[in-house]
């Protein structure tokens, strides 16, 4: 079904989540796609099961809060909001599906993907499906698809080399997930270092192994000043107590974790005294943001949970969304996507003031920092630099 026939869809019932396969239709007239009679659905797709699901998680807790504020203070355009969840289990062929599937649905806008490597996949189905993606990837290769409150590879790489060359590092060793958002880290991070004149070395790490000690023998046996990781956190986390085991024995090289590694769920995995054993690029968590405090107040009493690292920009995501609908009196793509880009200017946003370039579709103004581990009892990132 096109994004344009759904003009005759609507909901049954009203749901303030609803799985995907759960949405239900009739027919009846409608002004807009997706804004059937009292109800606007916007969809979030994120990794919500599978190995990053804690990250998925957060994201769907992130979104789902500011629907739920949202629709306390009377819903947008006189319509209440929906959201309808799909899970692209961090996997480029799942999310297609999930992604035609909420393209086939009563959705007009989706926040999300979160990996590069499916946002590369499926991007382009929610662009031709007429569906507003308000993406949270971070690979400059999905610049220009929707709009993002996120860093992408180019704000995030200029902050690596200059932690690394600041150490007086000569000699680098890379472990790499293969996936598109972590090797393009990689990539762009050895072309600065190799330039700026540092030795450079790089090997694959694959995914879903018990452990990675034979990875990192390998990397230490260069003798680096530096060991960069640029992986998910769940393999990051083995490679964390894998280099403090070495560092038990005696190897200097330190440990210099990628954005990609940035969650709670790496604390769980590694353990506090490992973790600390590493810093890693990143964003600012949410006690670290002095925009954030009603958002981790409202987050923490709604879901008896601390809020992840994540979670904010999904709420961020939400709210900018809901601003351009309200801004262009409309739920229609071309409206919406015009709204984002060219009105969304210094939106006041949990994360701090979020302006979307409309060059881009990308937020010129995202923190980017150098993260560490708090202290052994709270296992929560915070700024070093």
């Amino acid at each position: 079904m096109s994004h344009r026939a759904r003009q005759v869809r609507t909901l049954t019932a009203i749901t303030l989540v609803l799985p995907i396969a759960l949405t239900l239709a009739a027919c009846s007239s409608s002004d807009s796609p997706g804004a059937s009679g009292d109800v606007i659905t916007i969809a979030l797709e994120a990794p919500l099961t599978g190995g990053q699901a804690s990250n998925g998680q957060d994201i769907l807790r992130g979104a789902q809060l500011a629907v739920d504020e949202a629709n306390a203070a009377g819903g947008v355009l006189g319509k209440q909001i929906v959201l309808i969840q799909a899970d692209d289990k961090a996997d480029a062929a799942t999310g297609l599906t999930a992604a035609q599937g909420v393209v086939d649905g009563p959705a007009v806008a989706v926040i999300g993907p979160y990996n590069s490597s499916v946002g590369l996949k499926n991007l382009p189905v929610y662009i031709s499906g007429q569906v507003v993606p308000v993406h949270m990837t971070s690979s400059d290769d999905t610049t220009g698809e929707g709009v993002t409150v996120q860093p992408k590879n180019s704000q995030i790489s200029p902050v690596e080399v200059a932690y690394i060359e600041g150490l007086k590092a000569t000699k680098v060793a890379m472990l790499v997930d293969p996936s598109t958002y972590t090797q393009g880290m990689a990539d762009r991070l050895s072309k600065s270092l190799t330039r700026d004149g540092l030795t450079v070395t790089s090997a694959p790490i694959t995914e879903g192994k018990k452990d990675y000690i034979a990875e990192v023998t390998a990397a230490l046996a260069g003798d680096p000043d530096v060991v960069y990781v640029s992986t998910y956190f769940p393999e990051g986390a083995l490679i964390a107590k894998a280099l403090a085991d070495a560092r038990a024995k005696g190897s200097t090289a330190k440990c210099f974790m990628g954005l990609g590694n940035q969650d709670p769920a790496f604390i769980d995995g590694a353990g506090i005294p490992d973790s600390q054993g590493c810093v890693f690029s990143g964003v600012p968590t949410p006690d670290e943001f002095p925009t954030a405090a009603a958002y981790i107040t409202a987050y923490t009493a709604k879901y008896s949970l601390p809020p992840g690292v994540w979670g904010v920009f999904a709420y961020d995501s939400v709210l900018v969304l809901l601003n351009a609908m309200k801004a262009a009196n409309s739920t229609e793509y071309q409206p919406v996507l015009d709204a984002l880009l060219h009105k969304t200017v210094d939106f006041p946003g949990a994360t701090g003031p979020v302006t979307i370039d409309p060059a881009t579709g990308n937020r010129p103004n995202v923190p980017v920092k150098i993260l560490s581990v708090k202290t052994v009892t709270s296992g929560v990132f915070t700024v070093t630099q």
